[in-house]
Formats: C-alpha cells, structure tokens, sequence
C-alpha cells in the first residue's frame, strides 16, 4: 500500500514537471492574457462577457488544480520553491472577492500572465540573473548615486545662482539640479532642453556637462549591463551544472572551489602513497639486512 502511494506522487510529479504538462499551462496563461485584455473593451464586454468570465474562472479553476497537484507531488518541499510561492500567491489573490474595498484586486488579475516567467525557463533564468547581479547592481548604483550628489552640488553652485528662471527652476536646488542631471543622463532632450540654454548663459558649462555624460550614460550605466550579462552567464552555467551539461560554459567560483578540493586531495595521495612507498622500501631492506 505504500509502495503504491509513493508511486502516485512520484507519477504525479513526473506529470506536472512533463513538457506536454508546462507547454499547455503555457498556453492558458497566453489564452488568459488575450481574455483578460479583451474584458478592458466595453464593447466585447457587453457582447461576450459571459463567456470571458466563463474562461476566465475555468483557466483560474486549471491553474489552482495544477497548484494543488504539485503540493501533492512535493508535500511541504513545494513551499520551499520560491517560484511555487510567487505562483501561490498570485492564483491565491485571483480567488479574493474583487468587491468593495477589495475591487482593486480586480485588475490586479492581469498578475496572472506573469506566471509565465515561473513556467519558461529561459525567463527563469533571467530572473535568476538579475537576482545574481543585485549586489554588483548595489556597487554601481552607489557610485552613480554618490557621482550625482557631487554633481549636483556643483551645478547648484554654479549655475542655480544665475537669476533666470530657466536656472532657477533647473538648478536652484540640489534636488532640481539632480533631477535636470538624471534627465541629462538619460539624454533626453539634453541638448536643447538643458545645455545649450545653459551655454547662452555659461559659454564654457560644456566642460562639465560633456564628462559628466560620458561618465554616467557611457561608463557607469554600461557596467549595469556587464553585471546582468556576467550573472547570465553564471546562472546558466549553475543550471547546466544541475542538468550535467556544462563542459563548453565558463567556468564560475564553484569550479575552481571543486577542482581546488580535488587537486588537494590528489596531493594528500600522493604524499600517503610517497609514505607507504618508503616504509616498504626500507622494510625491505631490513629484511635484507636480517637474511645477511
């Protein structure tokens, strides 16, 4: 009787993880996410609202099965699945009355087709790499932020000084001065929004403006993007580790701690074979002696 039960979870498990299983979820929540867009439109709502209510409530029924299908399979281990939680609560909150004070939670349905990030890997792993990038991320926001303040100091000193209202109101503060900087960064209409009106009036502000550019939009903002490669990389080299499909992937912090182990383990046996072979040669050697 136990051998059968634990051969229906294990069937069960191998069922929800099956590809069939994950490309017909997939499909529901893109069916679902067409639904949910087409209730925005009065007209099909009043022609065909029955039936997009009917789908909807009949996919929201498929997804709490699925759930509940995997909490069997896994028991209390499917809590310990960060991505069975974000699925939890996002099905959890589309069964919540969406009426009186909680009829905000009426669009918050449209969280339903996020759980497509859960159910493709591929954007599994992008999520995993931004979640391995968020240290390095913290680094440079640091020092962007830390450029910023210092930048805005001194165009606040500079140039928020200046009577004209067009200075007053970009830099008459530090907090203006660092919104017209983070505007300037993003290069929207920097040039003739911000800087030349400020050259009419600053000829030579160009030299502050044009390092301060390349800096933070070139330089700082592009070791973002290294960050979030370089963690892409390492979480599909991780996921190729589980999946024993990693020999041609860049070798992380876990391989060279392993091949370390490994090399000094090879060493200990080395330096015990070394030991074993020099006791038995001078055993040998007595027993030679003892026979003269």
């Amino acid at each position: 009787m136990g051998t059968s039960f634990s051969f229906d979870r294990r069937y069960i498990a191998e069922l929800v993880q099956h590809r069939s299983f994950t490309w017909f979820i997939t499909i529901l929540i893109l069916i679902n996410a067409v639904t949910l867009g087409m209730e925005t439109d009065k007209s099909l709502v009043a022609s065909y609202g029955v039936y997009l209510t009917l789908i909807d409530k009949l996919i929201l029924v498929i997804f709490t099965i699925e759930l509940g299908l995997k909490f069997y399979a896994h028991r209390f281990e499917f809590f310990k699945s960060g991505w069975n939680l974000f699925d939890l609560v996002i099905v959890f909150i589309a069964w919540v009355p969406a009426s009186g004070p909680l009829a905000v939670l009426r669009a918050l349905r449209i969280l339903r087709v996020l759980r497509l990030i859960s159910v493709v890997p591929q954007m599994r792993r992008v999520i995993a790499a931004i979640g391995h990038s968020i240290p390095g991320m913290i680094s440079v926001g640091g020092v962007l932020i830390l450029i910023f303040y210092v930048a805005a100091v001194i165009t606040t000193k500079l140039f928020g000084a200046h009577p004209d209202p067009n200075m007053q109101e970009w830099f008459g503060t530090v907090g203006a001065s660092a919104y017209t900087l983070f505007q300037i960064m993003t290069l929207e209409s920097w040039s003739m929004g911000v800087v030349r009106p400020t050259m009419e009036l600053f000829p030579m502000s160009w030299l502050f403006f044009l390092p301060f550019i390349i800096v933070t939009s070139f330089a700082v903002l592009n070791f973002f993007i290294g960050i979030v490669v370089d963690s892409m990389q390492i979480a599909h080299k991780l996921e190729a580790e589980d999946q024993g499909t990693d020999d041609d992937l860049p070798v992380t912090k876990k391989d060279f701690r392993l091949l370390l182990s490994q090399m000094e383990a090879m060493q200990e046996e080395l330096v015990t074979l070394k030991t074993e072979k020099e006791e038995k040669n001078l055993t040998e050697k007595r027993l030679e002696l003892a026979d003269d």
